[in-house]
């Protein structure tokens, strides 16, 4: 996570080339589509400024250039194909990484982790998740190759999406050019929040398990 906010602060560097070119073209009709294109990409490659493109048309929705509903749409649409996406490249990784994991203990033991970790937190996780860069791939991966039921990660990935997108375009629209120049801040506030999240769904968990026991 560190190299990611390091990478987010390099403000002459390609991140920051992009940042300003999304900024400036923000108000085209087009912009909508790629919204679109860049969440799509950033699920499969996490190298992607997802968040800051959806608060960058969250800013133009504040300022009158761009429509808010449509800005949250474009993130969530293109968000949950890229989702999908990864979870079918991770169904194909399957066959290969389950014939290693025969050979490699370790890898074996990795993966049983990662599918007792989806079974336990179930679709939550996938919200949770969707607020980290890296990790929502990951996630997202692993649900593909662990064979999870399609239908349970179309349905959790949705509501993360739109849970995602609303959080970012409404972001960038309420507080504007605060976090359209300063992308590493709006970085910062969408982990944490993500934390929170996570803390607080976890805390609730083990709360109802401790109750299930005790009954």
């Amino acid at each position: 996570m560190t190299s990611a906010v390091l990478i987010a602060a390099e403000g002459d560097g390609i991140i920051g080339r992009t940042t300003a070119w999304l900024s400036d073209v923000s108000a085209a009709g087009w912009f909508i589509a790629v919204i679109a294109v860049i969440a799509f990409f950033d699920s499969v490659v996490p190298i992607v400024p997802s968040e800051t493109t959806v608060i960058i048309g969250g800013v133009a929705a504040g300022a009158g250039d761009q429509n808010l509903l449509v800005v949250i749409i474009a993130g969530a649409v293109g968000a949950f194909l890229g989702d999908n996406a990864a979870y079918i490249l991770g169904g194909r990784l399957s066959g290969p990484i389950s014939r290693r994991a025969q050979r490699r203990e370790k890898l074996a033991k990795r993966l049983q982790w990662a599918e007792r970790q989806i079974r336990a937190r179930g679709g939550l996780l996938l919200v949770t998740a969707r607020f980290i860069p890296g990790g929502r791939t990951a996630l997202t991966v692993s649900c593909g190759i662990t064979h999870q039921p399609r239908a349970w990660f179309m349905s959790w990935v949705a509501i993360a999406v739109v849970i995602w997108a609303t959080y970012a375009a409404v972001l960038g629209s309420v507080f504007g050019r605060a976090f359209q120049d300063d992308h590493t801040a709006a970085f910062l506030i969408a982990f944490g929040t993500a934390l929170a999240i996570n803390v607080a769904i976890e805390a609730i968990r083990k709360v109802r398990h401790m109750r299930r026991a005790a009954g």
